[in-house]
């Protein structure tokens, strides 16, 4: 089969919907990584460099619970989520807060620093090695024809599905979702109906945070543990983001199939090294035709 001059392979329907499959259990965790991204950045307005740091501090947590104490990583989410939260609200408020001065400008740099500094600080206690967490179900799964779904996989996708859910009705019903809408509407407007603004911040953060632990807990039986797991994952994330629109929950589900579908079809016809190229080729045109996003709107 020839495309733009390339001589590609040719396959069966049933090897590409099957591979189409695969990219959708890969998509559900692209988008719950983004999801915390994509959360941040609609109430805070900035970009958090150091979410793909916090997603590895996140799977090193499964990865030791489960070494020390048998916990199961999906389990460990029960512990991992809240400890996510607390240390996200309390990075934010004693350390990124403080340090920007309430300027969006300097919160950049300072989460690129807090990223160098988890990053590092990663090396120099656990080096460099992959870590893996081997649980009995990893090779178990279902013969769906076209494929074969391994337990992760399906577990990861329902995750997925779930916490977003599960997100929208508490930013749709509680009060504090409420608020964060508020401030992410209209900062000093909530301010003037009685909003701590710092405080949303916070929580804002850590949530996004906890997203984050949630994404890691889902990873963990699928992807060996590194210092630098972080950037494989964040970079996918942020076009996830873009792709769907920054600050749109629905988007970045929506961008997270997209991204993995297109990543796992580009590997069947380019390769594995070559099949990647494809999530920069539609961060680019994103940037190029529809820079708000697929769900995002313009400002003004």
């Amino acid at each position: 089969m020839e495309f733009l001059g390339l001589d590609l392979p040719s396959y069966g329907w049933e090897t590409v919907l099957g591979s189409a499959i695969s990219g959708v259990f890969l998509g559900s965790i692209y988008a719950l990584v983004a999801l915390g991204l994509t959360l941040i950045y609609g109430v805070l307005h900035i970009i958090n460099f150091a979410h793909g740091a916090l997603l590895m501090l996140a799977m090193y947590a499964v990865f030791f619970l489960w070494k020390f104490l048998g916990l199961d990583p999906y389990l460990a989410m029960i512990i991992v989520v809240p400890g996510a939260y607390v240390f996200g609200y309390g990075l934010q408020r004693g350390i990124i807060g403080k340090a920007s001065h309430g300027r969006d400008e300097i919160i950049l740099l300072v989460t690129l620093g807090v990223s160098i500094v988890i990053e590092n600080a990663a090396l120099f206690f656990f080096s460099a090695s992959e870590r893996s967490v081997l649980v009995p179900y990893d090779l178990d799964g279902i013969d769906l024809g076209v494929t074969y779904a391994v337990y992760p996989e399906l577990i990861a996708l329902g995750g997925s599905l779930l916490i977003t859910f599960a997100l929208w009705l508490f930013m749709s019903l509680t009060d504090t979702g409420k608020a964060i809408r508020a401030v992410a509407k209209e900062r000093q407007g909530a301010r003037l109906v009685g909003i701590n603004v710092d405080h949303i911040f916070a929580v804002t953060f850590g949530i996004g945070t906890a997203c984050v632990a949630a994404a890691a807990s889902l990873l963990v039986p699928t992807y060996a543990v590194h210092p630098q797991i972080g950037y494989l994952f964040v970079l996918i994330a942020f076009t996830v983001v873009v792709l769907g629109g920054m600050g749109s929950f629905i988007g970045a589900l929506v961008g997270g199939f997209l991204i993995g579908v297109t990543e796992q079809l580009g590997r069947l016809y380019l390769g594995e090294s070559m099949g990647v190229i494809t999530i920069s080729v539609i961060f680019i045109l994103v940037l190029l035709f529809r820079p708000t996003g697929l769900f995002g709107q313009r400002s003004g």
